[in-house]
């Protein structure tokens, strides 16, 4: 396959090349483009040094079969019509198309044969992909949907600064040097100082004072799942580096037992339960190698998986289920999700 990827020096942009490079993704030839201020930057992957150029308007993607897309939305909707004029197909990591119900919004696990909606002949040639909070829940519902409807969730996450970018992780750390040493905490990425802070909001406030991050959870769920599921949601920004955690409550159809959601979601692909209080649980995934009762970014950064926890019956709500979950947004609710949708495309 002949790749591209836009927006090559971004957290997912390199998170992008060290998984296609992990996954022995079939590359042919590969593309990196970018801004005017990374233009001109090299990266080496398998073994060999490449240069990113810059995205402008014209025929550069004339023979790529697949373009990983993460510089922003309106990159996205200002260059879809370049990208995908010659039969290339857009995989775009923002949320430029996300509720366009010309695109299909995918998470592999659960709906990979939305895929076909995007290749068939008229389809757009644009996949995207969900945003992270939305795919970390997702993945996690779909067994519990498949024992009893879910009616609704109510879920309130907890999102590190790599939400944010990598510039994002860089300011915390720096805040947090900048308060032991005593000196003025400064922010610019954040509205407000996150080191040694949680700051209840993730992007801008609508009318209904629910921010678009929020809202982002409720519609793409539905969108997804293909379902009359109702979300609400309260996202929260935390001073973690790194992999996103939620709280959530599951309401469904008929009463379920923990037990049985325990059974499903050991069964459910992208998912690693991780739930026992004596912290007798293993974790061996190649990067973590040690005992939890339960999940946790600090230690679960990195990872690919979905990691579940702290599975009980609501004690307000008869129908009710909730748990804990970890997963790494750059990986998972970034760019391993990417790749996984290309994997598709190529098996199709």
């Amino acid at each position: 396959m002949n790749i591209a990827i836009v927006g090559a020096s971004g957290a997912v942009g390199q998170e992008l090349l060290r998984i296609l490079a992990e996954r022995q993704f079939p590359i042919t030839s590969l593309r990196l483009f970018g801004s005017a201020r990374s233009a001109g930057t090299t990266y080496t992957f398998c073994g060999k040094e490449y240069t990113v150029e810059l995205l402008q308007h014209g025929d550069l993607f004339k023979d790529i079969d697949i373009a990983f897309v993460s510089a922003g939305g309106s990159v996205s909707k200002e260059y879809a019509e370049d990208i995908t004029h010659h039969g290339a197909i857009m995989i775009d990591n923002s949320s430029a198309f996300r509720m366009d119900e010309n695109v299909p919004l995918v998470v592999p696990e659960l709906n990979a044969g939305d895929i076909a909606q995007a290749l068939h002949e008229g389809g757009r040639r644009i996949i995207a992909n969900p945003n992270c909070t939305t795919i970390i829940m997702a993945v996690c519902l779909k067994a519990i949907e498949e024992l009893s409807h879910i009616r609704r969730v109510h879920v309130s996450s907890y999102q590190s600064a790599s939400g944010a970018g990598a510039s994002a992780m860089a300011e915390l750390e720096e805040q947090y040097r900048q308060a032991l040493n005593g000196e003025e905490v400064k922010h610019q990425k954040f509205a407000y100082q996150l080191a040694y802070n949680l700051i209840p909001q993730i992007d801008v406030f609508g009318d209904d004072d629910y921010t678009k991050e929020e809202l982002k959870m409720y519609h793409e769920t539905r969108k997804i799942m293909h379902s009359d599921i109702a979300v609400s949601a309260t996202c929260v920004r935390v001073p973690s580096l790194r992999a996103h955690s939620e709280a959530i409550w599951v309401e469904t159809s008929e009463p379920l037992s923990p037990a049985q959601v325990r059974e499903a979601l050991s069964h459910a692909e992208g998912v690693q339960v991780m739930d026992d209080p004596n912290g007798k649980v293993k974790c061996d995934n190649g990067k973590v190698n040690t005992q939890f009762p339960y999940p946790m970014p600090l230690y679960l950064s990195g990872t690919d998986d979905v990691y579940v926890g702290r599975i009980r019956k609501d004690l307000a709500n008869e129908n009710g289920i909730t748990f804990w979950c970890v997963g790494d947004q750059i990986r998972k609710g970034a760019a391993l999700n990417a790749v996984q949708i290309a994997e598709k495309i190529i098996n199709k």
